[in-house]
């Protein structure tokens, strides 16, 4: 199965275990805070929906989705909390349903992009895998919000492994939004995943190493939890420094979670 297949599988999965987390809540529930700081359930949900529709109108028409990136111009830092805030004002029904709907065609149109295809985006362009990847990204982090505003724990499944991949990926950027030079030599990553897999990334004989379970590394890189809070191991001086730094998401350096 191509690698994209694989992906957008686990992004329906991801989406409709959120959708029966969500679809249950009264009215009023969805107003309940959530972590982040002034984004209730629904925001939450609303974002979702907002940035499946943004990357649905990326993948099949660009000169549309180019419109867009044009109209936030120099708002562009605050557009995503707008659309996540006029969203949250639809009733909760509405909005799950137009979420539904979004992430529905979404994956489709991601199933449909041709190989080779760049779709484009905020930042740099990307392939349908990695788009797929971005969108799995955010659906479980926002759901994890979700599932700390409810004080549920949710079950970690290995389809977190693509989360990971772009906590690994995004380690320059996370030194180059802070200002930063990244460090010249690889890390070598060692993540045990639900299933009891390791998986790994790097060099075997990389100075600096991350070890640790997998919904830990993916709640550091996302920035839900301190790095205090985490069963992660860092070794090495730059190790150290990347955790407090640490975010696979795009836009300005992250304010991340207070520790224990």
């Amino acid at each position: 199965m191509p690698i994209v297949h694989e992906l957008v599988d686990d992004l329906i999965a991801e989406g409709d275990e959120l959708d029966d987390l969500v679809a249950p809540l009264a009215d009023a529930d969805w107003a309940t805070a959530t972590p982040a700081p002034g984004w209730t359930i629904a925001h939450q949900v609303a974002h979702l929906r907002w940035t499946d529709e943004v990357s649905l109108t990326a993948a099949t028409d660009p000169q549309a989705f180019a419109g867009q990136v044009a109209a936030a111009g120099a708002n562009a830092e605050h557009f995503v909390d707008e659309a996540a805030a006029a969203g949250a004002q639809l009733p909760p029904a509405d909005l799950l349903q137009h979420w539904r709907a979004a992430r529905g065609r979404l994956a489709g149109a991601l199933l449909a992009v041709a190989d080779g295809v760049r779709i484009p985006w905020f930042g740099p362009p990307m392939s349908a895998a990695s788009m797929a990847t971005a969108r799995l990204m955010e659906t479980w982090a926002h759901g994890l919000d979700i599932a700390d505003a409810l004080g549920v724990q949710r079950t970690a499944t290995d389809r977190i492994k693509g989360v990971v991949h772009i906590g690994v990926r995004t380690r320059d950027y996370a030194y180059l939004v802070n200002g930063r030079t990244p460090p010249a030599t690889a890390f070598r990553y060692e993540i045990v995943a639900p299933s009891g897999e390791v998986w790994t990334w790097g060099p075997d004989e990389a100075r600096d190493v991350i070890r640790g379970p997998a919904v830990d590394f993916c709640e550091l890189v996302t920035q839900r939890r301190a790095p205090d809070e985490l069963a992660l191991e860092f070794v090495g001086d730059d190790a150290h420094a990347w955790s407090s730094i640490a975010q696979c998401f795009a836009g300005p350096p992250g304010t991340g979670r207070a520790g224990a």
